[in-house]
């Protein structure tokens, strides 16, 4: 690429997330992907909402939204980019979540945040991918992690 050209972004909507992964309500993590770099990076987004099934237990009348499934949201983020980097004629048929590492978290995610899922690609060996995930809340860190998956053709 030459000096002053701009990298063309990749984006999945909703629609096309459900394409790339088995996932569906209301275990689905990530809402919106942006900014995908082919299998190095990108940034999935969700909204997270007061009607989501585990603030009911999680907390009652103090809603926390469960760090596992922040994490969970991670994976998913950066599973649809190995998919989405494959392009559309090589469409795996699971994406496994394989490992979890360095895992902290920072601050509650409440009802109205909505997180942002910064996925960036530590290795790739054939079918099994590592990154590094940050998610934040308005700029703020409230998790990280190091998570890999594997994409299984069935």
């Amino acid at each position: 690429m030459s000096e002053g050209e701009k990298k063309e972004l990749g984006s999945a909507d909703i629609m096309r997330i459900l394409e790339l992964l088995p996932h569906r309500y209301p275990f689905l993590m990530v809402d919106r992907i942006v900014d995908m770099d082919g299998d190095n990076s990108a940034v999935g987004i969700k909204n997270v909402t007061a009607n989501e099934p585990h603030f009911m237990g999680h907390f009652p009348n103090q809603p926390v939204m469960p760090g596992v499934l922040i994490i969970e949201g991670m994976a998913q983020t950066a599973g649809a980019l190995c998919v989405y980097s494959r392009g559309q004629s090589d469409t795996p048929k699971l994406v496994y979540f394989m490992t979890i590492d360095k895992v902290k978290f920072r601050k509650p995610v409440l009802p109205g945040d909505q997180l942002r899922y910064q996925m960036t690609k530590i290795r790739n060996r054939t079918n099994i991918w590592k990154f590094e995930g940050i998610a934040t809340v308005d700029g703020v860190k409230v998790a990280e992690a190091e998570i890999s998956a594997m994409l299984v053709d069935h």
